[in-house]
């Protein structure tokens, strides 16, 4: 089984905990760097946890969970090798992966549901990436984080 890495602020601790349960339930092995009581931390710290953690393993993901989801995909982007997609719907839960090979996702503790969050966990885990064209569009990607330093 994959390995997922999961971090969160102080506005996701709940649902965190939530994803964690059910993804220890399933088999997954989960490594997490989030907070799990409610004392304000600053959620890049969170993002550059696990962000750099998945850079290092590509057979991982991570997942991030803060107040909006913008703030933690935001500072998790910044981290070469990390491809985070804010996923709020079915749809961008599956291609995120399929076409551009996202390997964090990120999550709004205040606006999406624990159990829609763990429906939207399951269909990108169960997501392939498709290569083929994708492939030069992520190494582009890939490009431009070399020229970020």
């Amino acid at each position: 089984m994959m390995k997922i890495y999961i971090g969160n602020d102080h506005r996701g601790v709940k649902l965190k905990k939530n994803i964690v349960s059910w993804l220890e339930e399933n088999g997954y092995e989960v490594v997490n760097f989030g907070v799990d009581e409610s004392d304000p931390v600053d959620y890049p710290d969170q993002a550059r946890l696990v962000g750099e953690a998945v850079a290092a393993d590509e057979d991982a993901i991570g997942i991030l969970i803060c107040g909006s989801g913008v703030g933690v995909q935001m500072a998790a982007n910044k981290i070469p090798g990390v491809r985070a997609a804010q996923v709020w719907d079915e749809w961008i839960a599956e291609y995120a992966r399929r076409h551009n090979n996202a390997n964090v996702i990120t999550f709004s503790n205040e606006r999406q549901t624990h159990d829609g969050v763990r429906s939207l966990v399951e269909i990108f885990l169960n997501a392939r990436f498709e290569g083929g064209r994708h492939s030069g569009r992520v190494a582009k990607i890939r490009e431009m984080e070399g020229k970020r330093s």
